[in-house]
């Protein structure tokens, strides 16, 4: 597994690419891994809706869940599916809206500095062993490429938004990944 440092794109990823992201601003270091949970329809998994989510195209009519978040305008820079599979939505050195208001250490919208990872899940459910392999295999692959990321670099999407979002829930392992990243 490895990022290319002039595309940001993970050799190993499906490649679907959002076009809700924009430039980080000059001279911000990505120092930070945000890890997030998403399952659309809640609690589903496997069906084609985050990366419509992603892509701008998720269709009201699929499900009643959709319309409040149809016109959305978000993105992550990769999603780890269930079963392992890797598909990233923005380069790793472009700014990925996935944090929305945000503050991490005092520093407000972490968009601006970190890495956004989904991973198909949802509170109300463990994650597979896989995701965790997968998601060890990846910060690796991203500490290599940005040197002021390390494992003391990584948060909850409920760290930085605390009382707004939730994610990625009780059921994720901290320590299951901090055993992974060695």
């Amino acid at each position: 597994m490895h990022i290319n440092p002039d595309s940001g794109l993970l050799d190993t990823a499906h490649q679907r690419p959002s076009p809700n992201f924009d430039e980080r601003p000059p001279g911000c270091d990505i120092d930070l891994l945000v890890i997030h949970a998403i399952s659309l329809p809640v609690g589903e998994f496997g069906g084609p809706w985050i990366d419509e989510l992603f892509c701008n195209g998720l269709d009201p009519a699929e499900h009643p869940d959709f319309a409040a978040i149809c016109k959305l305008r978000v993105s992550a820079h990769a999603l780890i599916r269930r079963d392992g599979g890797i598909t990233q939505y923005v380069p790793f050195h472009r700014r990925a809206w996935h944090a929305g208001q945000s503050c991490h250490a005092g520093r407000k919208r972490c968009n601006d500095f970190s890495i956004g990872i989904e991973l198909e899940g949802c509170d109300e459910q463990p994650f597979m062993a896989i995701q965790y392999t997968r998601l060890a295999e990846l910060a690796h692959s991203l500490f290599a490429a940005y040197p002021n990321l390390n494992p003391r670099r990584i948060t909850g999407h409920s760290d930085i938004a605390p009382g707004r979002k939730t994610d990625p829930g009780p059921h994720f392992d901290w320590q299951r990944l901090h055993d992974l990243l060695g």
